[in-house]
């Protein structure tokens, strides 16, 4: 068997040690670190460049897609398999534009978890059966973009931490911007989504899976 070096993300220790175990009942697999939440993720795999990055969409700090987008810019060596629970095609779409080449939802992992892993690893792209990724984005048929697909890398960033529950002086802290610049993107951010309130950012946040409920 070829050596795999793999990193799992996930936020719920128990998933990360069911799919340790899982893969490195394959010999030569190795799993060569875990996080628990999205920026671990990404500071872990600069480090490592670990062959496989499996992970999940929703987790704290940094989500999934974001985490993809990041690691496709920084490690593009590096694949990316997405394992959720979550089954909208529209999510499977955002996933691989962002530079994933596998989705598999955890209720499938048991039977095809490591025929997933052998499938990107080969630069294969590998989905649970049932979801599509066809007419990927609204926006590639020349209709006009979702204020989702408007918005930046650091503003979906400052979204994602002011939805769960920061201040500004921690986005700017987390982010290592200034507060001003936080509270900057804070109001661009209402502007953009017609939100006049953090709690309507948080329900914008949830509806699109920027957050978990």
């Amino acid at each position: 068997m070829t050596p795999i070096r793999i990193l799992i993300a996930d936020d719920h220790e128990v998933v990360r040690a069911g799919v340790r175990r899982m893969l490195e009942a394959e010999p030569g697999w190795q799993v060569c670190a875990e996080a628990n939440d999205g920026r671990s993720a990404v500071a872990l795999a600069v480090v490592l460049k670990p062959d496989v990055v499996v992970l999940d969409i929703g987790m704290p700090g940094l989500n999934g897609i974001d985490v993809t987008r990041r690691l496709r810019r920084l490690l593009p060596d590096t694949e990316i398999l997405v394992l959720t629970m979550h089954d909208a095609d529209s999510l499977v779409a955002d996933a691989i534009e962002a530079g994933a080449r596998g989705y598999v939802l955890k209720s499938d992992a048991g039977d095809i978890l490591r025929a997933a892993v052998r499938q990107v690893v080969a630069h294969r792209q590998y989905i649970s059966d049932g979801l599509s990724v066809s007419g990927t984005r609204v926006v590639a048929s020349g209709n006009a973009a979702s204020p989702k697909d408007r918005l930046t890398v650091r503003e979906r960033e400052v979204l994602q931490l002011l939805s769960e529950g920061r201040s500004n002086k921690e986005v700017g802290s987390l982010l290592g911007i200034s507060e001003k610049t936080a509270e900057t993107h804070r109001a661009r951010l209402m502007t953009k989504l017609g939100a006049h309130s953090v709690a309507a950012l948080v329900r914008y946040a949830v509806r699109n899976r920027i957050i978990e409920p």
